[in-house]
């Protein structure tokens, strides 16, 4: 999910709905030197996530109004940008991709990629490998 204000959002989350608890991390430039998104640099962003159930929910909030999400929040408001799903194979879901990928690479230990499916399915989906790895420390 999108979001204007991540924290506002979370004590939402937290006090009304009682899903959380939430851990904080940002995406940097810098600190994502392998992610990229349209063959430029991620844009900054302010992330939070929590596991309700089997599902992990992310919250993000683009500090960069250039970047992939930042377009995205300006010009459709809050809301769902993608949809993660696992693949058996990571490496086979991006060699069927005709189009180019709108973000790929690696961050904290994780390969990632946004599938060009938003105009076929209505939402991007996003595949990864190596979430095993994840921590947000």
């Amino acid at each position: 999910m999108v979001v204007h204000d991540l924290d506002a959002t979370v004590k939402r989350y937290v006090e009304d709905y009682g899903i959380g608890p939430w851990e904080f991390f940002e995406v940097k430039p810098e600190k994502a030197t392998e992610l990229h998104e349209n063959g430029r640099p991620v844009g900054a962003a302010r992330c939070a996530t929590t596991k309700v159930g089997s599902v992990w929910w992310e919250l993000t909030q683009p500090l960069d109004p250039e970047s992939l999400l930042g377009r995205f929040l300006a010009e459709k408001g809050a809301g769902v940008h993608h949809i993660a799903v696992v693949t058996p194979d990571y490496e086979a879901a991006l060699a069927m991709q005709t189009k180019p990928l709108p973000l790929t690479g690696s961050f904290m230990g994780v390969q990632v990629s946004y599938l060009p499916t938003d105009e076929d399915l209505g939402i991007t989906l996003e595949v990864f490998k190596g979430l095993e790895n994840v921590t947000t420390e």
